[in-house]
């Protein structure tokens, strides 16, 4: 073949290329089952958003799923088969790369004083954290108590003092919040008026003014005033965003699940070859707390108890040079990016505790504590639409019906069937012959609570614990109205849509 015959097959498979992608592109504007025209307003109006990206929610990053092994790594001698290995798969998700900081709470807790501070005090105080868990009766930790979550000094440090239940309530708002800006950012909706609150009732704070996820897209009353640009229907009127319209988080900031929590922790990564390192102990590479490279020899991973009495080591040698917390981007992150899955403060987990959950949960997304909640219908307008009740912090009011609240599903463990006033200690709680050996325990003991459905998972370790509580499969259990000096959180959320095209 000449070089002009070359050119001009070149020229041709070029031509032809360009006309099957453009074939492609113009069959891509019809529906492949009906041949109706998407996003034609002289035709049905159907939307289709062609160039949506999936984005990363401010300050997660992006966990790639897998599967691995859950559960017991390394010596385990607290408590025999509470959490007994189980190979298990997650979804991909996303996750906060550091804990949650004081200044994000007060950032929390300045809009609900900002909103609620004159029509709703009450509901202000019960978002603040409770200092008084830095208090000891053999120890003066007075200055934490006034100082430690206001004082700009600890702006980077980890929110401690907070329950389970601020928590979620603490997800809920930041979901709203991104929502709100990302539909004013596109023009939607205008940014909130705050200096009217001035002259607002609290009902009309909570049916009007309050941005909601699920109020904004299924209560006909709710208008945000519109922006300079719209969404509109068919006929030129004005209408809400909706999810097809690619602007809204497609799923709702939650807790991690201790499946996800667990995988992000070892970030489990295979190489080239697939292969995945084996034996894994901590977040980070090696096996042991100290650094094992020849630039940082010796320096500690986390923040952690290293021995009795030795929180922070010697003055001119101090080994994770930490009293208490610390901030939230010290040390080194592991290989998922994410910083203190071990040690600093442990973190709370979605999952009620249950000593068999893994073996009862499912080998896909790992979880118990399903709850599924109902909206709760005031009334009908004329064309039949749904009226929501609307609950004290502006959002669509919630039932759970019995059957609904699968929390207890499937539990074999005997431990969460005991009277409230017992527990029994020094033997495996599955073993029934122990029942007949329980103790009776002070109500008030926030270190043995009853196991039931309000009893929450927390991981990870602490300032203020041993290097056993840094491996991830560790795990320890509080109820969900209360909270301690080392227990923060950090979020996730769900990721929606393949990871990447599946092509062979």
């Amino acid at each position: 073949m000449n070089v002009k015959t070359l050119i001009q097959f070149s020229a041709l498979a070029t031509i032809l290329l360009l006309a099957s992608c453009a074939s492609q592109s113009k069959k891509e504007n019809y529906s492949r089952v009906t041949g109706w025209k998407y996003n034609d307003e002289k035709g049905t109006g159907f939307g289709v958003k062609k160039d949506f990206k999936t984005t990363v929610p401010p300050g997660m990053v992006s966990i790639e799923g897998g599967s691995f092994t859950i559960g017991e790594k390394g010596e385990v001698v607290l408590a025999p088969r509470n959490s007994r290995r189980r190979r298990i798969t997650v979804s991909s998700f996303y996750m906060d790369q550091y804990e949650i900081r004081n200044v994000d709470w007060r950032e929390y807790t300045h809009w609900m004083e900002t909103v609620f501070g004159k029509t709703a005090p009450k509901l202000v105080q019960k978002t603040y954290p409770d200092g008084k868990v830095w208090r000891e009766e053999l120890a003066y930790n007075e200055p934490y108590i006034e100082h430690y979550f206001t004082h700009p000094a600890f702006d980077q440090y980890p929110v401690v003092g907070v329950t389970w239940e601020q928590a979620m309530d603490y997800c809920s708002w930041r979901t709203d919040r991104i929502n709100e800006l990302a539909l004013i950012n596109a023009g939607v909706i205008v940014p909130p008026d705050f200096a009217s609150l001035k002259n607002l009732s609290f009902d009309s704070i909570i049916h009007n003014f309050i941005f909601n996820t699920q109020k904004y897209l299924k209560q006909p009353t709710y208008q945000p005033k519109a922006g300079p640009k719209p969404k509109k229907d068919l006929y030129g009127q004005i209408r809400k965003a909706d999810m097809s319209d690619g602007i809204l988080l497609v799923s709702d900031i939650r807790l991690p699940t201790e499946a996800e929590w667990e995988y992000a922790a070892y970030a489990l990564k295979a190489d080239k070859n697939g292969f995945v390192p084996a034996g894994k102990i901590y977040p980070w590479n090696g096996y042991g707390v100290r650094n094992p490279s020849k630039k940082e020899l010796g320096q500690m991973m986390a923040n952690f108890v290293r021995g009795r009495g030795d929180m922070m080591g010697t003055a001119g040698a101090l080994n994770d040079r930490a009293t208490i917390t610390a901030p939230v981007d010290s040390y080194y992150p592991n290989d998922f990016g994410l910083y203190n899955m071990a040690g600093n403060v442990n973190e709370w987990v979605l999952d009620v505790y249950r000593v068999t959950s893994f073996d009862d949960v499912s080998e896909y997304n790992s979880f118990r504590g399903n709850v599924y909640p109902t909206y709760i219908v005031e009334r009908e307008d004329e064309l039949g639409n749904n009226i929501y009740k609307i609950d004290s912090l502006g959002r669509i009011a919630t039932t759970v019906l019995k059957k609904d609240d699968v929390r207890n599903y499937k539990d074999g463990d005997p431990a969460s069937k005991l009277s409230t006033d017992f527990v029994m200690y020094g033997a495996d709680s599955t073993d029934i012959a122990a029942i007949t050996n329980m103790t009776k325990i002070d109500p008030t003991d926030v270190l043995a609570p009853q196991i039931t459905e309000k009893t929450r998972v927390y991981k990870g370790g602490s300032w203020k614990d041993r290097v056993y509580w840094l491996n991830p499969s560790t795990r320890r259990y509080l109820d969900q109205d209360q909270c301690a000096n080392d227990i923060g959180f950090r979020c996730a959320m769900s990721k929606i849509g393949s990871i990447e095209p599946v092509k062979y």
